[in-house]
């Protein structure tokens, strides 16, 4: 088996390879990066974090990370990619770095139409869905988003006690309360108005892809969900592996 390393990154040309890695993810040019090294170097020397994970020679994975406000309690995740089976280690990395600087929790976004990263963030790493951002970086021209709606969900992350994951709760019992685009249900809402599940689609980057106009309903139809759900007090807690996720709220908040 190949060592993994995994270090923070601090000279021109790690940063340097840290940004041709970031491009080659979001399948962008290398002369125009996400993340160009020279933004990279200014992070680092404003106190930020970026590491690199290597396998052996290879760079295979690269986060990124500043603190946020409230000074010295919050870290913030500008972004964060590995190669597979490596993004646990690499996000572990972020969390013993802000907590050896005295960070409480870590927050950072994603596209909540991908599934498998809804999982790895509310199931894997314990973190919960705390806040619903809609087209939050406007249009998006790299070869991953290009095309969509840049809506996002937000992540914390409690560094110390990492959650752990909720009861889900009965789904196939509750009520469907919105069709999705397919036409199956979208979305199911207890009784007890404690819970709501919300489905995505099965590959979101692939049908974005192959249907733009199709993936853009999926993105309609899961936001107006999700941004009814947070505004109830609802929290996003889980995600099935078959694409549900788990919203949850207190009986305090839904009386």
């Amino acid at each position: 088996m190949t060592a993994v390393t995994i270090s923070t990154v601090h000279d021109v040309a790690g940063l340097g390879a840290v940004a041709d890695y970031l491009s080659d993810v979001w399948h962008t040019p290398r002369t125009a990066p996400p993340y160009p090294a020279e933004v990279l170097h200014s992070l680092v020397h404003a106190g930020g974090a970026v590491h690199a994970a290597h396998a052996g020679q290879r760079l295979a994975g690269a986060s990124v990370a500043v603190f946020g406000p409230p000074a010295g309690q919050d870290a913030y995740s500008l972004v964060a990619a590995a190669d597979r089976g490596l993004g646990h280690a690499v996000k572990q990395a972020q969390r013993a770095w802000a907590l050896e600087r005295g960070a409480r929790t870590m927050r950072w976004t994603f596209d909540p139409l991908v599934g498998r990263n809804a999982r790895f963030n509310l199931v894997k790493l314990g973190a919960a869905g705390t806040e619903y951002l809609v087209d939050f970086y406007g249009p998006m021209t790299d070869g991953v988003n290009d095309g969509d709606e840049s809506d996002r969900l937000t992540v914390t992350w409690d560094l110390a006690e990492p959650r752990k994951p909720y009861e889900t709760g009965d789904r196939e019992a509750a009520p469907v309360s919105h069709l999705a685009p397919d036409g199956a249900p979208l979305a199911r809402r207890d009784l007890g108005d404690l819970h709501i599940w919300c489905r995505v689609p099965g590959d979101a980057v692939a049908l974005r892809a192959a249907d733009p106009a199709l993936a853009l309903r999926w993105r309609h139809a899961v936001r107006e969900v999700l941004t009814g759900a947070f505004a109830e007090g609802f929290t996003a807690t889980g995600m099935s592996r078959d694409g549900w996720y788990t919203l949850t709220r207190s009986e305090e908040e839904a009386a």
